[in-house]
């Protein structure tokens, strides 16, 4: 079962390509009239910044008291995303693939999925440092509007969200399970009337919290493990920011540090907001104006989004391609 779910999730990524094959072949185009000494760097710094996302993996699964190689991780993290966009599920297809590889080592489903929650909080946290700086620079250049507000509060309320949830399993498995359960009675009560049944067990909500809960006390004991996925979050936006502004140089466009990140900040917190798979769709016309409202002439603006997405976006992407390929070979 599990071969074939990776079969059809590679199947779904060929169609995915074929369905943007007009965008993949305009960002080669677009490579092609930059320099390419600055390109090769940035994908030089697209691959450290995936190691980067593997080592805070690691980080956070030995803060709750599991082990996995940086090598496994990278491949589990890429394969992850890969998913995520092929298949969207709100996330739960990427978990999914991190919930297989406890069952196959046989270590907790639910302390893996907690380690990928605890990832996007730091990743959230991380951002934050970024953001509000955006932010800034938008308000100064008189483009904060009602979207990137809105989008922020959403960010922000999902952020909430998890440290209270983290905090609850940190203090007490029962009254995490307690939570969780409630919230899944909550979905039930709203879907029931389309399928006529539990959409989510809230017995399995409750056995998921204990066992999420004995990882998450783990930190308890030792907090310290927690500087480590900290300063990777940050140096995971250090590097975005670099590609960034390589691009930026590789197309000989004039840019500043403000615009820089103003428009990282706008990019990223739509890829995290939006209703489709990473900001398909969305982050590139989202990223190309703001640019252009920051006084980048608009075919350039619309040249570094392309070149800033292909490396951001589409080769990770590849790599999760090349990753579930390896996942299905194991046994």
């Amino acid at each position: 079962m599990r071969n074939l779910l990776i079969v059809i999730a590679l199947f779904l990524g060929v169609f995915f390509i074929i369905g943007r094959f007009s965008e993949v072949n305009a960002i080669i185009e677009t490579f092609q009239h930059g320099d390419l000494l600055f390109i090769f760097v940035a994908l030089i710094v697209e691959v450290l910044w995936l190691l980067n996302v593997a080592a805070s993996f690691q980080a956070i699964y030995r803060s709750i008291g599991l082990e996995e190689t940086i090598k496994e991780l990278l491949i589990l993290a890429t394969a992850a995303n890969f998913v995520n966009i092929v298949a969207p599920s709100v996330g739960m297809g990427g978990i999914a693939v991190f919930v297989s590889q406890a069952r196959k080592r046989d270590y907790s489903p639910a302390r893996a999925a907690t380690a990928g929650a605890l990832y996007a909080l730091f990743d959230y946290l991380g951002f934050f440092c970024v953001l509000w700086l955006g932010l800034i620079v938008l308000t100064r250049y008189n483009h904060l509007g009602a979207a990137e507000i809105t989008a922020s509060i959403i960010l922000v309320t999902a952020a909430i969200l998890l440290m209270v949830l983290m905090y609850l399993g940190a203090r007490s498995s029962e009254a995490l399970g307690q939570t969780l359960a409630w919230m899944a009675h909550q979905v039930n009560r709203l879907v029931r009337p389309l399928i006529h049944r539990e959409y989510i067990s809230e017995q399995h909500a409750r056995d998921f919290a204990h066992d999420a809960g004995e990882g998450l006390q783990e930190i308890r004991k030792t907090p310290e493990n927690l500087l480590m996925p900290a300063f990777l979050a940050l140096n995971n936006k250090a590097l975005l920011l670099t590609i960034l502004m390589l691009v930026f140089l590789a197309f000989k466009v004039p840019f500043t540090a403000s615009i820089v990140i103003a428009g990282f900040s706008i990019a990223y917190l739509f890829m995290i907001v939006s209703p489709t798979p990473s900001g398909v769709g969305v982050v590139e016309g989202v990223l190309t104006l703001t640019l252009h409202s920051l006084d980048i002439p608009l075919e350039a603006a619309v040249v570094v989004t392309l070149a800033y997405r292909g490396i951001t976006f589409w080769a990770p992407f590849f790599f999760g391609f090349l990753s579930l390929r390896i996942l299905g070979n194991k046994k």
